[in-house]
């Protein structure tokens, strides 16, 4: 197997990239088996692994689905800032039932996953954590009403 570089891109190799591949399909498989994928020893890949995620370009995690374990309302909120956008997403990411916050250019600064256990549950997350937060001057909600697709599969190259 070849050792070049794919273009733009963080110091991957191409065996960087099948074992990423892999393990996309199957985080729990063993080290000898990916090797023998990859064309690299048990150890060496065990060794590639490691590498990949001391430089934090993966991480192996076990994906849930919020609705088949209990929840019952999931909403994407859009938070427009007053100030500084960083800090008020600094406090919503503190926010338990919040599992995703990024900060967007366009109508609204910032977007926020929430996962709670009911409507009601969702209504006070809204109402006396995120629109409570300093420098939250807007907060709207879409509720979701069914997910169609949500994947953690992001091709690498």
């Amino acid at each position: 197997m070849t050792r070049s570089r794919p273009p733009a891109d963080p110091g991957l190799d191409t065996v960087d990239v099948a074992i990423i591949r892999e393990l996309q399909k199957d985080g729990r498989m063993p080290y000898g088996r990916l090797g023998g994928r990859v064309g690299l020893s048990e150890a060496a890949a065990r060794r590639r692994v490691q590498r990949l995620l001391d430089r934090r370009l993966m991480q192996i995690a076990a994906v849930t689905d919020p609705v088949r374990l209990g929840a019952k309302a999931m909403a994407m909120v859009g938070v427009k800032s007053r100030g500084d956008a960083r800090r008020t997403a600094r406090a919503i990411s503190a926010i338990p039932e919040s599992i995703y916050v990024v900060a967007t250019a366009g109508v609204y600064d910032l977007l926020a996953e929430i996962v709670c256990e009911s409507h009601e549950h969702l209504l006070r997350v809204i109402n006396e954590k995120i629109r409570a937060i300093d420098g939250v001057a807007d907060a709207v909600v879409f509720v979701y009403l069914g997910t169609y697709k949500h994947v953690f599969t992001y091709p690498v190259s």
